[in-house]
């Protein structure tokens, strides 16, 4: 048997990211509530990320995201990390509130704590890419809209973390190939 980069890359970069899956759900959390939810897309629903990502930039008026739209369908799978809006019980007022339970009637607002365990998760996940030599970067324009179209449900706050396996990262010159506007 003969193995070529080229031949593998795509089932290198899914284990990878199953590898990240495994990081972030590890990760340290507050009191050790695990309020994380997490997906890997690839293949037609990657596509279909970047393509409504574009209709997004449209519709938000963030013409950024049409870059990052094109950062996405350069990539071979998108990590997805997201946090419910859970309180955790401390009432340390991160959130804004008092008590957990004067903020409970305002779910708007995510515990602090859900989004450290958020940021602690991500870290985490992009250490294994780093660790495994694949190209990656943290995207909140991806997560919004893998919220938005009901990739991460019952997330309120959701980062992706887009993976590339290739000669140049395309991450690094971050330039939209549509004008302005488009």
């Amino acid at each position: 048997m003969i193995l070529t980069e080229n031949n593998t890359r795509t089932e290198f970069v899914e284990a990878v990211a199953r590898a990240m899956m495994a990081a972030a759900r590890t990760a340290p959390k507050g009191k050790g509530i695990d309020n994380l939810e997490l997906v890997t897309v690839t293949g037609d629903e990657l596509r279909r990320l970047g393509e409504q990502m574009h209709r997004y930039a449209e519709e938000l008026g963030y013409m950024f995201f049409h870059r990052d739209a094109e950062n996405i369908l350069a990539s071979e799978a998108v990590v997805l990390v997201g946090t419910r809006a859970a309180a955790i019980g401390m009432n340390c007022g991160m959130c804004g509130f008092p008590t957990c339970e004067e903020r409970g009637s305002h779910p708007a607002f995510p515990c602090g704590f859900n989004l450290t365990d958020l940021g602690i998760a991500v870290g985490s996940a992009c250490a294994v890419a780093a660790d495994h030599r694949i190209d990656s970067r943290v995207m909140f324009s991806a997560g919004l809209v893998a919220r938005k179209t009901g990739l991460m449900n019952g997330c309120h706050t959701a980062l992706a973390i887009p993976l590339s396996c290739t000669g140049k990262s395309p991450y690094f010159d971050r330039v939209s190939t549509r004008p302005a506007g488009a």
